[in-house]
């Protein structure tokens, strides 16, 4: 059974995204345990690139500011060693396809498998050319991450009967970055998925109040949130882990009061 599972078995599931070295990566490494001692389900960890076509200017920001400070995918690998040593809940990798085929995606799939790292979301790799990088990710145990958006229409039903670990829904057009209203209609997309697989599938893009991650909670089997937690590292640096722990524990006990 995959590991990502487990961040779904005890209710709603709240699931952060953190730039790996923004500002740096001790700094990450203290984010992640805060996080986690602070109720995160499953942590979503950003390899940064040059061009995250997926990104709004916060995380855009967020991945110049950990290449100016010289992050690096092997850098990043050892900073996931080390939190495996005490951090026991699913983590993932979000980066970009280009990433892993300039590292080489063999030798990348096969390492995230030796540090613990159980899935990977590549969010511009459509689903037509999974297969580039599926069997690897089976013969290594790395569940491949599916993302469903709002334009995916017709193919959700395809994309949710092959999915692994989680579904990532992506609650709106566009980039990531905070939103004041969601307005996409979850609840079908959500229904189309739930008759296909049993998957769990969280709702991510848009998402920074309680309100809202208690409402997208209802809908699904739990929240993403990214933008707003980079935006209390840009703010607070070194100090942010404190401060994003307390909103950890905020967002989880809102997603907790989703039950369905």
């Amino acid at each position: 059974m995959s590991k990502i599972r487990k961040a779904f078995e005890n209710g709603k599931a709240f699931i952060p995204f953190i730039t790996c070295g923004d500002p740096d990566l001790e700094t990450t490494a203290a984010l992640v345990r805060s996080a986690v001692e602070n109720g995160a389900d499953l942590i979503e960890l950003g390899i940064p690139f040059s061009d995250p076509t997926a990104e709004g200017p916060v995380i855009q920001a967020a991945n110049l500011r950990a290449l100016t400070g010289g992050v690096t995918t092997d850098k990043i690998f050892d900073l996931v060693r080390e939190l495996r040593r005490d951090v026991e809940v699913p983590m993932v990798f979000m980066t970009y396809a280009n990433v892993v085929f300039s590292y080489g995606a063999e030798q990348f799939i096969a390492t995230c498998k030796e540090i613990g790292i159980d899935g990977l979301i590549l969010p511009d790799l459509p689903f037509e050319e999974k297969d580039e990088f599926q069997p690897l990710c089976k013969k290594y145990g790395v569940d491949l991450i599916s993302l469903i958006a709002p334009t995916s229409e017709n193919r959700i039903a395809m994309i949710a009967k092959e999915a692994e670990g989680f579904i990532y829904v992506v609650s709106s057009l566009g980039v990531t970055g905070m939103r004041s209203e969601i307005q996409t209609d979850l609840d079908s997309i959500v229904s189309v998925i739930r008759e296909h697989t049993d998957v769990p599938c969280a709702i991510g893009f848009g998402i920074s109040t309680p309100e809202q991650a208690e409402k997208m909670s209802r809908i699904s089997d739990g929240a993403i949130v990214g933008s707003a937690i980079i935006k209390l590292i840009e703010k607070h640096g070194k100090d942010a882990p404190q401060i994003v722990g307390e909103y950890v524990k905020a967002m989880k006990t809102a997603v907790c009061s989703g039950i369905r």
